[in-house]
């Protein structure tokens, strides 16, 4: 069968950083597939070289078979592309804005309307869809931003945070529309921040970081690779590293514990991967009273797609996003500081 999506080798450098280092994925068709990683990973770069809103340095890439960089005009035919941003004209009602975009895919008329009734219908835009844009929430915009990707019945539709921004009522509105275009067979890919979004929809994820995939499966393949559960323990709210040190060579030889990792980026705390134990957090505690050391805090759960990215790289996403932000800022003071 040929893969709905192939990327091959794919790098991207903007100067002297390299966005994207070495990235394959190969998404069949009929799935969701989930991409993860932290600002600045390479997963927008990925999804705009795709689309071909830009060359790639080297690597391949193909849509339901078509080359991107050799033939992008046949690629865009079975591409749709849903970016971050909405990008609405509030002077146009959202048939208006859905009529230029068929025009822009060179729709037949009457194709054109028959599309548009039909994404409207599906997407719940009835009541709003001959209203100005600008008068429209952002779940609402979000729909017909999505209305627009499916206008000329792409083959792969690609999201880039699908529901950034919207509530819980709206999210659940896109959710089941996503499931709704696998069961249709629609390829959809997904970038996200929300891990339970991904764990919920994906068929399968790859985790990214620093411009490579760190790990792709299931789901659940990929918390069961991690096993065990997990046990979150803080000895204090800001703990000195000697003093988690001290605790992790404590704990490690514990029959149950399989790992524990010192967490430097949440005030020294420690994530432990355990075999289900039904006493493992009243034995986790007595060992430090008996060691003199207190608990700040503690708990317990099943491995989930955070486990996944700390085990592969020492770091939660949420860390590895505190430190991309970081980053930007030091450079643009730097930058400020030079002028």
């Amino acid at each position: 069968m040929t893969p709905a999506v192939l990327i091959e080798k794919l790098q991207k450098r903007y100067g002297s950083v390299e966005a994207v280092r070495d990235i394959s994925l190969n998404i069949q068709p009929g799935e969701i597939f989930g991409l993860l990683g932290p600002n600045g990973a390479g997963k927008t770069t990925t999804l705009r070289a795709l689309c071909t809103l830009i060359t790639p340095d080297s690597g391949r890439i193909e849509v339901s078979g078509v080359d991107v960089v050799q033939d992008p005009r046949q690629a865009r035919r079975r591409l749709g592309y849903v970016a971050q941003e909405v990008a609405l004209d509030k002077v146009l009602t959202g048939r208006e804005l859905l009529q230029l975009q068929a025009s822009l895919y060179h729709l037949p008329h009457a194709q054109a309307q028959t599309r548009i009734s039909q994404v409207m219908q599906l997407l719940g835009l009835s009541d709003w869809i001959d209203q100005k844009t600008g008068i429209y929430s952002g779940g609402i915009r979000k729909r017909l931003d999505l209305a627009s990707g499916l206008l000329h019945q792409p083959d792969v539709l690609v999201l880039d945070e699908p529901t950034v921004g919207l509530d819980i009522e709206s999210r659940v509105v896109v959710w089941d529309f996503l499931r709704q275009l696998k069961a249709a067979g629609t390829t959809v890919l997904i970038t996200s921040h929300y891990l339970e979004e991904v764990d919920a929809l994906a068929d399968r994820v790859a985790i990214i970081d620093q411009g490579i995939v760190i790990a792709t499966g299931t789901p659940s393949e990929l918390k069961d690779r991690v096993g065990g559960d997990r046990i979150t323990l803080r000895i204090r709210e800001f703990s000195p590293m000697a003093e988690a040190e001290q605790a992790r060579e404590l704990l490690q030889p514990l029959p149950f514990v399989q790992e524990v990792i010192i967490n430097s980026a949440q005030g020294n705390s420690l994530n432990l991967v355990v075999e289900p134990h039904s006493d493992a957090l009243l034995t986790i505690q007595q060992a430090l009273r008996e060691a003199d050391l207190p608990t700040f805090g503690i708990a317990q759960s099943r491995p989930s797609l955070d486990d996944v990215y700390l085990a592969a790289t020492g770091r939660t996403l949420m860390d590895a996003e505190l430190a991309a932000v970081g980053t930007r800022d030091l450079k643009a003071e730097k930058k400020q500081n030079m002028r």
